[in-house]
């Protein structure tokens, strides 16, 4: 193991060292009378840089990184990580892509074309180092020994790291978290009006939908995730959790993890949202509401009785990055189904 951790830093250190040299000569800037192309942009970088966002490490231990420039070659894993760079234009910054449980968003389906995805779901650290990045964009997860390792090895080869707030790092999941990675994001790449536009139509949406709700009947409810045969739900330190409740609902084993068939009986809530990840096949979101419907064990839930087991995509409630407000709506229909008519 040691052998191959060295040689994986010798050939990081000769890619890099190729890399550097293929950009040590600058080909001469185009001028036009007086105005010198692309001066402009080249001042504002200048005064933007360097910044200093903090991340966290595998021990879930705060991390300072220094951008000295926005990065040129970003490996963005995992669905909120590939969807809010394409959100916030910068799908020309992605070297490479992977890991999408479900497909992107359709106005962002052009932009995602022109993106190298890879064909390993969670890459490797070869193959992450074959691409010669200046920043990885991910998970909590993504930096555990069986994977990519410790955030000081890519640190220490000047690779920079981001590692999204709800994904593991933050001990509570929440959607002020979402907008944060969102607006870090805007300071790293320079474009903070794009992320605070992203930032603000979050914002609206939750508190539109609050106002909307705040007047209702208080809705009792579970999100569940099925593991083969095992049933796991999300508690309130949870992102969905953090969704529903704000929306006003009382969220069910609160406290989260496995459940028994016996114990969701036992609960009877008013509403049930079933995660799931399609991976492109749109039979499964129904696949997995039918493990609840058709479950002749549950038929006596009320939520079974009404018809009020619901889907909703992975991507949604677990760093959900711009599809938060998709996250959002999708438990406001669903928890109060009469709000639009």
């Amino acid at each position: 193991m040691k052998k191959l951790r060295k040689s994986l830093s010798i050939l990081l250190s000769i890619l890099i060292v190729i890399g550097l040299s293929g950009c040590s000569s600058t080909p001469k800037t185009e001028q036009t009378g007086s105005k010198v192309e692309g001066s402009t942009e080249s001042a504002e970088n200048n005064l933007h840089y360097p910044v200093t966002i903090s991340t966290y490490n595998y021990k879930k231990e705060p991390v300072e990184v220094t951008f000295e420039k926005a990065p040129e070659k970003v490996v963005a894993i995992y669905q909120n990580s590939i969807e809010t760079m394409l959100a916030l234009g910068l799908e020309d910054k992605i070297v490479a892509a992977a890991g999408l449980d479900h497909d992107v968003k359709e106005e962002y389906k052009e932009a995602f074309s022109k993106v190298n995805y890879l064909e390993e779901f969670t890459p490797s650290k070869e193959s992450i180092i074959m691409t010669q990045p200046d920043m990885i964009l991910g998970w909590y997860s993504l930096f555990d020994d069986k994977r990519l390792g410790e955030v000081d090895y890519w640190h220490d080869n000047n690779i920079n790291t981001y590692i999204s707030l709800n994904s593991g790092a933050a001990e509570d999941r929440t959607i002020e978290n979402e907008i944060n990675d969102i607006l870090n994001l805007g300071k790293i790449f320079n474009v903070e009006e794009k992320a605070q536009a992203l930032a603000d139509e979050i914002n609206k949406e939750v508190e539109s939908v609050a106002i909307s709700t705040k007047d209702q009947e208080k809705q009792s409810t579970l999100i569940l995730e099925f593991f083969d045969d095992k049933i796991s739900t999300y508690g309130t330190n949870t992102l969905g959790g953090d969704m529903v409740t704000k929306l006003g609902a009382k969220l069910l084993h609160p406290e989260g993890k496995g459940i028994s068939t016996e114990d969701l009986i036992n609960l009877n809530p008013d509403s049930i949202f079933v995660v799931y990840m399609d991976k492109s096949d749109e039979k499964v979101p129904e696949q997995e509401v039918n493990r609840i419907l058709e479950n002749k064990a549950l038929k006596s839930l009320n939520a079974v009785k009404n018809k009020r087991v619901y889907p909703i995509a992975l991507g949604e409630m677990y760093s959900s990055g711009i599809r938060t407000i998709d996250g959002i709506k999708t438990f406001a229909n669903g928890l109060y189904p009469n709000l639009e008519k």
